[in-house]
């Protein structure tokens, strides 16, 4: 009995923290989002009222939200694999015996990710203005008419993913380089000897053993892509004509602009299920795949 509760021992300090600032504001949440808690029950509890599932129904219901969870698809659906690629792309071209001065291009590309995201997305505002922008500049003198960045709704939401994959990128990076420097040298030393082309040994060697690790930065990469708030309300503003809305960009509309918090909370909790749906699956699929 005694061996049984030494591991909850050592174990109570950490849940006692995860349940204070963790479950207990989850349950809060949810709590909330069963109430029409706004601005009125701010200045006076006795005004909040319980509702039920009406918070969830007026979401369900509400055009904005489904066009708000459209666009937060298409930014993990493009931005996700995007960022995948540039992350295993760049730690291959590091983990290379010919790549030389890694220590600088390690830093170098890990610098965005450790910037304000506030301060680099004024930037890149800057960079792709219609008028003055750096890129337009370029594809001016290179015979390309100007394209309206962040103007343009067909064009806003590619501009924000390009953002965001340039400026996450670097910490896949580094939990790829990890995996590539733990595959052991024998299995490539004997595929070269075995004839094996590069595309072989990355087919072969590099992609089945890199699988647990691709596992987690998928889920890690998917459950901060589903949380689109910082580019687009530093960038566009949600605009133009609402076409880089987010499901968590309509949350904090509702709960701090409009001081609707029972139904942002509603939101956060939709938010919530749809990262659970699509993590659970993810891990579905790599547990067939022997991959989890």
């Amino acid at each position: 009995m005694r061996r049984r509760w030494v591991p909850w021992v050592f174990l109570t300090p950490a849940l006692i923290v995860l349940g204070v600032f963790f479950a207990l504001p989850v349950i809060g949440g949810f709590i909330l989002s069963l109430t029409d808690f706004d601005v009125y029950a701010l200045a006076d509890l006795h005004n909040l009222r319980f509702v039920g599932l009406e918070n969830y129904l007026a979401l369900l219901r509400r055009p904005l939200f489904w066009r708000a969870l459209a666009h937060t698809m298409y930014f993990v659906v493009v931005g996700v694999p995007l960022s995948i690629m540039a992350s295993l792309g760049a730690a291959l071209l590091l983990n290379s015996k010919l790549a030389r001065f890694k220590g600088f291009f390690r830093t170098a590309l890990f610098a965005p990710v450790v910037t304000t995201v506030v301060a680099v997305a004024v930037i890149w505002r800057y960079l792709f203005n219609t008028r003055y922008g750096l890129v337009n500049y370029a594809l001016h003198s290179l015979g390309v008419q100007p394209v309206d960045w962040l103007g343009d709704p067909h064009w806003a939401m590619p501009t924000i993913i390009a953002f965001a994959v340039w400026k996450n990128f670097g910490y896949n990076m580094v939990i790829f380089l990890a995996g590539l420097q733990a595959i052991p040298t024998d299995l490539y030393e004997a595929s070269r000897i075995d004839g094996a082309s590069p595309w072989q040994r990355f087919r072969h060697i590099t992609w089945p053993m890199l699988g647990p690790t691709l596992v987690m930065v998928g889920v890690l990469t998917m459950s901060g892509y589903f949380q689109l708030f910082a580019e687009p309300y530093v960038m566009t503003e949600g605009g133009p004509l609402q076409s880089t809305v987010s499901v968590l960009y309509l949350m904090y509309e509702d709960g701090f602009k409009w001081w609707n918090l029972g139904l942002a909370s509603a939101v956060a909790f939709m938010l919530f299920v749809l990262m659970f749906a699509a993590t659970a699956l993810l891990m579905r699929a790599a547990r067939k795949r022997g991959l989890a």
